[in-house]
């Protein structure tokens, strides 16, 4: 774990290599006299920076060093606007994959594995994250890429898969369709690293029992070079990010004010060592605290807790502030209901109109759906109207599953 001196150096470090030269921090930080800052105090001074800033310097904008330097860029998908672009040096590539090698090795995973890697290649940043880290460590990539499920199924006997790389919808689904076909004795996975969107306890353990497997959480994001920047350990309390690479803030997302060490904040990210696109003050809008003091599982890696939700994902109904993880916890109370859902939102006769569509193996759907409507009304506060499905009656993804449809606009 490094001191504040060290990160410091690092982040002054980072500083001046994101403005050597005309582009976008040079512009970003004009009138800012970058010599004076001295101390971690100046530096947290400095603008923070967001995806819309991103998303303006459109496509090769972001670049920092010179453009033969550049061995690949990745994208966020774009789907809210025009994608942010993040080039990438050699030294970046290589530098993620030393972090994605750690998160394996955290996570118990070794050069005898199998890994099966079901998420996106491409622009997109998983896949080949997940590919990069695995053969730093030197293990077996099986590249899948996601759909097709026959195949997925029949790789994971034939080629002995033994761990899992998926989003938690994605795992969820396999995992049903292992059950269904009655093939789990052939199956020898043994652990599974999951990413890309928040996932409830009972999702969590409805995966990890149906599978037989230990689930471990891995977080990142395509501006961050993508996912492997923090991952869980066996003691599952919170994720190591690695603070040699990268300088962690939690703001108050209205004040943007450090919140108190243990409180729930948005997470801004500022990159040590990255040369494409450097990173300064970067608002990823997830939701998140640092988990305090050392991890029993003796690794020296600061922890921040699972991502809980984003700043910019909730919605206001009736007044009162909705959180998907809001929902997700308290269904997690509710006996019966299981972890899938969706929230459908509409305005009808002239009101909102809340209805919580969940699934449930349940044969007496209308008590759940009760019980649901009153642990809502008692923890979130609004009059909803709960649907139970059986389990499987809920659309499945192979990406990020969306949980909150708001049809009144």
């Amino acid at each position: 774990m490094m001191n504040k001196p060290e990160q410091l150096s690092g982040l002054l470090d980072a500083l001046k290599r994101a403005t050597n030269r005309e582009g976008f921090y040079s512009n970003k930080f004009k009138g800012i006299e970058l010599g004076d800052i001295k101390t971690m105090e100046d530096f947290e001074k400095l603008p923070f920076s967001d995806k819309a800033e991103l998303r303006d310097a459109y496509p090769l904008g972001l670049c920092a060093v010179d453009e033969s330097e550049i061995v690949r860029i990745h994208s966020s998908s774009g789907t809210t606007g025009t994608p942010v672009i993040i080039p990438y040096t050699a030294q970046d590539v290589a530098d993620w994959a030393t972090m994605f090698c750690r998160c394996y090795e955290i996570a118990g995973i070794t050069r005898q594995d199998r890994i099966h890697i079901t998420p996106g290649y491409g622009l997109w940043t998983a896949g080949i994250g997940f590919q990069a880290g695995a053969e730093k460590l030197g293990a077996m990539a099986i590249p899948m890429g996601p759909g097709n499920t026959d195949k997925q199924l029949q790789m994971m006997m034939d080629v002995k898969s033994t761990v899992l790389c998926a989003t938690s919808s994605y795992a969820l689904l396999l995992a049903e369709e292992i059950a269904k076909r009655g093939i789990k004795d052939k199956i020898h996975l043994r652990k599974g690293v999951i990413g890309s969107e928040r996932w409830g306890e009972k999702m969590r353990n409805r995966i990890a029992s149906e599978l037989g497997i230990q689930l471990y959480d891995i977080y990142g994001l395509t501006e961050v070079y993508g996912p492997g920047i923090a991952v869980s350990c066996d003691e599952n309390c919170g994720m190591h990010y690695f603070d040699d690479y990268l300088y962690f803030e939690i703001i108050d997302p209205k004040t943007g004010k450090h919140v108190p060490d243990g409180e729930v904040g948005e997470l801004v990210i500022t990159t040590l060592r990255k040369q494409g696109a450097p990173l300064i003050r970067y608002r990823t809008h997830d939701l998140t605290r640092f988990v305090p003091g050392e991890c029993a599982c003796g690794l020296k890696y600061p922890r921040i807790d699972t991502i809980i939700g984003r700043s910019d994902d909730m919605v206001k109904v009736k007044g009162v502030m909705i959180f998907p993880a809001k929902i997700e916890e308290v269904l997690t109370g509710v006996a019966g209901a299981s972890s899938e859902y969706q929230v459908v939102i509409d305005h009808i006769d002239g009101k909102d109109h809340v209805q919580i569509l969940f699934e449930t193996a349940e044969e007496n759907k209308a008590d759940v759906e009760n019980a649901v409507r009153i642990a809502v009304k008692q923890k979130v506060g609004i009059m909803t109207d709960p649907k139970a499905v059986g389990l499987g009656g809920l659309p499945r993804s192979e990406k990020k599953s969306v949980r909150i449809y708001d049809k009144r606009y």
